[in-house]
């Protein structure tokens, strides 16, 4: 009797212990897909309440839009590499574009007619007459050349200040992948944190945020990020994003990879520079140590030799 309880006892569990477990499976990816909702969400409600005080995008100036407009300088000085270039300099929205064609059409007169005035006006010389209207032409290139100058200047200066912080921040990015945030998560995380080394790369990662929680394709979030950097280190972890967002390929052996390589580039740069200081310090060497030494040594010989005479 007591065996054949067991046995019916054993059987009953059997049979009712399926109905009574919960899909663990289900019920993690229906908390996945409302995180996900509530952090677009959350996006979407930050981004309302900035309106206009956010200072990525800004409103276009009225005067250097009515010229832009006036004269059709989109369709005769603006290209598509000047936004690009524009975008990596951290300049963003109609404002940036109307406000850096505006300069390319004022630039080149306000040099031409500051140097117009210096040659023919201040400087007294008796220079011909071409030599004067070369320095003139002169400032006009140069005002020509400013605007572009200034946006390749910030540019460079942006990405070195992401290139040494982009290590560290990858593996930032790696600790949260592996602890089992999500992209968005990471991002917002590491953004956070690496704020203190790198403004422009927080910004950057902040944007990715935000467009992954906009765009249908959240490939064309890292297409972005990639294009706006322009640094090589940060097209391979896009590439790898990509590529483990489309063919679910491990994330995280890959940024641990790329985050060694990160850190080597930096180490490399930092030896380069260090193997470059020799011949820089040749020639001061040469003109200000070397007469100094010669001077300190040979003075109280030369005062001996006098005492002597």
């Amino acid at each position: 009797m007591i065996c054949a309880a067991v046995a019916a006892a054993a059987t009953v569990i059997t049979l009712a212990l399926p109905l009574l477990e919960t899909d663990r499976l289900q019920k993690r990816m229906r908390a996945v897909s409302s995180e996900r909702e509530a952090i677009r969400a959350r996006e979407r409600e930050r981004l309302g309440r900035a309106g206009e005080k956010a200072t990525l995008r800004q409103t276009p100036k009225a005067y250097m839009k009515q010229v832009v407009d006036q004269f059709s300088l989109d369709k005769w000085l603006g290209t598509e590499n000047a936004r690009v270039l524009l975008s990596q300099a951290g300049f963003r929205g109609p404002q940036a574009e109307i406000a850096f064609l505006f300069f390319r059409l004022v630039a080149p007169v306000v040099g031409l007619l500051g140097a117009g005035v210096y040659a023919f006006g201040i400087w007294q010389t008796e220079q011909p007459l071409f030599v004067k209207l070369g320095v003139a032409l002169a400032g006009a290139y140069a005002g020509i050349k400013a605007p572009e100058l200034y946006v390749k200047n910030a540019i460079t200066k942006r990405q070195q200040s992401m290139r040494l912080a982009f290590p560290d921040a990858l593996d930032l990015l790696l600790i949260c992948v592996e602890s089992g945030m999500s992209l968005e998560h990471a991002f917002r995380k590491v953004a956070t944190e690496i704020g203190n080394q790198s403004v422009a790369l927080a910004e950057e990662f902040t944007l990715v945020t935000a467009e992954l929680s906009f765009l249908p394709d959240r490939r064309q979030a890292f297409e972005n990020l990639s294009q706006r950097t322009g640094l090589e280190v940060v097209k391979s972890v896009c590439t790898a994003l990509v590529q483990a967002e489309r063919y679910g390929t491990p994330l995280g052996h890959a940024l641990r990879v790329l985050a060694q390589e990160g850190r080597d580039e930096r180490m490399n740069a930092a030896e380069k520079k260090a193997a470059a200081l020799p011949p820089k310090l040749t020639v001061p060497m040469i003109l200000f140590f070397l007469p100094v030494l010669l001077i300190v040594i040979l003075t109280p010989a030369v005062i001996r030799v006098y005492e002597w005479n």
